[in-house]
């Protein structure tokens, strides 16, 4: 399945309120049991992991390449970039293959941050390449978002001057899970990224099931001063692994190739390029998602907590205490959920997880909070 036959299935999703118009036979799909079994350890729901991956066939291609860990991953780089590159229909010369998104953010953080160079980005946010950023010097200004807990636009487009060098917008937003309005979004990016270079995170933008939203890849196909960074983390199941990339034209990836340090592994290549291959079990992460956010919103509901209805793999949520308290009382309970996100101090984000977690956590939080 190609990344349009990808897109026409979540707007599929999307359309149709979930699950609900799927043929018996891709339900049944959906629900074929995967491997994931763990430690008594507690319920990790703090990380935004797709606890579901790797992939069965995932698994079996580490397993059958580890007799070439033995050497170094430009070997097998290449092959994946072209796989990359034509799912997002680019050149490879605009591929950048990192260790995870992370080492894209802090490789652009670096690169734009020198000399005290100034960035701009929403408050609350993900903060990896801000804080990186900031070790050499580079100046932060943090934006509030606005009342729908959505990155304020205008209120960061009044803070661009001539120092300016970097934007960073991260859609769907970590923590809050909130969407920009496309039209909005794209206006921006063209009206600023000849003052700043534009950065749009996009690792939950798989998880999006609003009918044809686009990735901000399109801008740099039109040769705009934009960067865009994705994640095998995510969707895919391979936080552990490490491996992302970025989408850059090629002078600006150029640059960026020459910031990225620590790169990625040999065994992490194999299983990007298996599991973009791999469309079944991409779409059964989506549906169990959707499945898990319904478990989560209902519980909210039935306990009159407010919400942000979510465009990723977790859910932020309004505790009405204090984050460190209720994290105490969950932990209690062997539930982690994440971790503090001021200035928003009594909300909570939550995980998806896989159904039987969720589940604990619900009860969990009856208990807590009933």
């Amino acid at each position: 399945m190609t990344n349009i036959d990808r897109r026409e299935w979540l707007k599929t999703l999307g359309l149709t309120g979930g699950l609900a118009l799927l043929k018996p036979s891709e339900l049944l799909a959906l629900d074929e049991p995967v491997n994931t079994t763990f430690s008594n350890s507690p319920i990790m729901l703090n990380a935004n992991e797709n606890a579901y991956g790797p992939s069965e066939r995932v698994k079996k291609v580490i397993s059958d390449n580890l007799n070439i860990g033995c050497r170094y991953p430009f070997r097998s780089l290449s092959s994946l970039v072209d796989l990359i590159a034509e799912k997002e229909e680019i050149h490879r010369d605009s591929i950048v293959i990192t260790g995870g998104s992370t080492e894209g953010l802090k490789a652009t953080g670096l690169v734009y941050g020198l000399y005290k160079g100034e960035i701009i980005a929403a408050d609350p946010t993900f903060q990896a390449m801000l804080s990186y950023a900031e070790t050499f010097d580079a100046k932060v200004h943090r934006v509030p978002l606005n009342p729908k807990m959505e990155h304020d636009l205008d209120a960061m487009a009044a803070k661009v001057n001539k120092n300016t060098k970097l934007i960073f917008i991260c859609n769907p937003n970590n923590p809050t899970g909130t969407l920009l309005d496309r039209n909005h979004l794209i206006d921006f990016c063209k009206a600023f990224d000849k003052s700043a270079l534009i950065f749009s995170d996009e690792a939950y933008y798989d998880f999006i099931t609003e009918a044809d939203y686009p990735s901000m890849t399109k801008l740099v196909k039109e040769g705009r001063n934009v960067i865009v960074s994705k994640t095998f983390s995510k969707v895919y199941g391979l936080a552990g692994l490490r491996i992302g990339y970025l989408i850059a034209k090629p002078e600006i990836a150029k640059n960026l190739k020459a910031a990225v340090m620590a790169n990625t592994n040999t065994l992490a290549i194999e299983a990007a390029k298996e599991a973009l291959k791999d469309d079944a079990f991409y779409k059964y992460s989506i549906t169990q998602n959707i499945k898990a956010k319904e478990l989560i919103y209902k519980t909210l509901e039935d306990l009159g907590m407010e919400y942000i209805p979510s465009h990723t793999n977790f859910v932020f949520f309004k505790t009405g205490i204090p984050i460190t308290s209720f994290s105490e009382q969950m932990s209690a309970k062997n539930i982690i959920v994440g971790r503090p996100f001021p200035p928003l101090l009594n909300w909570a984000r939550i995980s998806t997880g896989r159904l039987e977690d969720v589940k604990s956590f619900t009860t969990a939080l009856k208990t807590v909070m009933g």
